[in-house]
């Protein structure tokens, strides 16, 4: 990490160089702040949309020091602009309290699944294909849609790598099980766990997305179940294309890793359901007790992992530290960058994003769920979802309890929005690009950038306009 060692010692050195500004509040005006300040968060999701795609040898080697060039444009100007007590409590207490705990979950949860290990080999036919999908759409929730394309994606591969027609599969396995699948509990999806650690219920988008997932999932499954029998039916009078993969006993293994999976969906249940009401201070910034020992517990369960799993079924997973070593890197930039934003949407009618206010808010005052459903899928497909969701969850009102009960449909357009239409392109949602590459490194002509959207175009966009006004209309 110490690419980002500029953003980060930067804010260090506004911790430690008046400690004593942790006894007293400070908040950033963000009624008096210009939208100047959210140029470092817009600049570097841009980078990360378009680093890439236009300049990927650059962005591979130096993403890092990307993100925390943008990151010191923020906390540098935010301890010169507004004191460094201010500034440095503002970016330590979204350290510590949120992107913390996010990145451990996510670390947790790829060191776990990549332990284990789908051996074996079948055929895609367009009945297991399906199965697999359904399987990888539920696995999502659970371990997360990381976990679940990591352990999924290879298997599917090896299923239908004789096949003429198999990139359709990859794209709906990126649709279901990349994406919509992980839409159930905040393990699922990173957008999801940013609404945990804000205080949304455990169960929460169990309960109210279900109806929406089921629809969207179901819906998007049905179509693909009717594309590959179509397609599979049209490969019968072609000639056959000899399996690469050798016929064996398909075996799950790694079993040892599915109780430290256990272990870290108890730990995220037991943080909130035990509050003995102890905070510690860190820093200056008070972190609740529930909280560190959630934390301490998942890590401890992920360094388990390491210790238990076979060396062999991690190779054979293709496991490395590389992209999760990306993720932790760019997602500190994005949780220092988004401070401003922050300060600035909860300024609400009286802030520099007021427009935004208005676009999301119907004549009378009450919140528009449809607008908020399309703008944080429209954004969460492009951007990534996780500070796309922080955003309009700001947006809304930023109050948890408000927003699970009087604003319960709100909050719901905000997940779902977030979480399905980061499907819609290549670079919405983290494990998308990682499932493209490996298949096409599998040899499966996988489409571009633009050949992609089309088919979210012509399968997804359909399906959430229909999904958008049943539910949020």
């Amino acid at each position: 990490m110490k690419e980002l060692a500029a953003g980060l010692v930067a804010a260090a050195v506004v911790a430690f160089a008046q400690p004593a500004f942790a006894a007293e509040a400070h908040e950033l005006p963000g009624a008096a702040m210009s939208l100047w300040w959210a140029l470092p968060f817009a600049g570097l999701l841009l980078s990360i949309a378009t680093g890439p795609l236009l300049f990927h040898h650059v962005w591979e080697h130096h993403y890092g020091k990307i993100a925390a060039a943008w990151a010191a444009l923020v906390v540098v100007p935010l301890a010169v602009a507004f004191g460094i007590p201010a500034a440095g409590e503002a970016v330590l207490h979204t350290l510590l309290t949120e992107y913390m705990s996010f990145i451990i979950l996510l670390f947790a949860l790829y060191t776990i699944s990549g332990g284990i290990l789908l051996a074996g080999n079948i055929h895609g036919t367009p009945l297991t294909n399906a199965g697999l999908l359904l399987v990888g759409a539920i696995l999502a929730s659970l371990i997360g849609t990381t976990g679940a394309s990591m352990i999924l994606i290879r298997p599917i591969l090896r299923a239908n790598d004789n096949r003429p027609f198999n990139a359709h599969v990859v794209i709906f396995f990126i649709f279901l099980v990349s994406n919509i699948g992980g839409s159930l509990t905040p393990l699922g999806d990173p957008p999801l766990f940013v609404g945990f650690l804000r205080g949304v219920d455990f169960f929460w988008t169990t309960i109210h997305i279900l109806p929406d997932t089921l629809f969207v999932g179901g819906l998007v499954l049905l179509i693909f179940l009717a594309l590959d029998t179509i397609l599979h039916r049209r490969e019968a009078g072609m000639p056959k294309i000899k399996d690469p993969t050798p016929d064996t006993k398909v075996r799950l293994r790694g079993l040892a890793n599915l109780p430290l999976l256990a272990g870290v969906i108890g730990a995220i249940l037991l943080s909130a359901s035990w509050k003995p009401g102890v905070s510690i201070p860190v820093l200056g910034v008070s972190l609740e007790l529930q909280n560190l020992m959630r934390d301490a517990i998942i890590l401890a369960l992920a360094f388990l992992s390491l210790k238990v799993s076979y060396k062999s079924h991690r190779e054979a997973n293709g496991f490395t530290w590389g992209p999760i070593a990306e993720v932790a890197k760019l997602f500190a930039g994005i949780f220092i960058c988004i401070v401003p934003v922050i300060a600035i949407l909860r300024a609400g009618v009286d802030g520099a994003l007021a427009p935004l206010v208005s676009l999301v808010t119907s004549a009378d005052g009450q919140p528009n769920d449809l607008a908020y459903f399309w703008l944080t899928g429209a954004l969460s497909s492009f951007l990534d979802n996780a500070p796309t969701y922080l955003v309009f969850f700001e947006l809304a009102g930023g109050d948890a309890r408000h927003l699970m009960t009087d604003a319960a449909s709100t909050l719901a357009a905000i997940s779902a929005g977030a979480v399905f239409m980061g499907a819609n392109t290549y670079i919405g949602n983290a494990p998308n690009f990682m499932v493209f590459a490996i298949a096409r490194h599998r040899g499966f002509k996988m489409p571009g950038f633009f050949g992609y959207m089309a088919w979210s175009g012509l399968v997804l966009i359909p399906t959430f306009l229909i999904a958008g006004f049943l539910f949020f209309g």
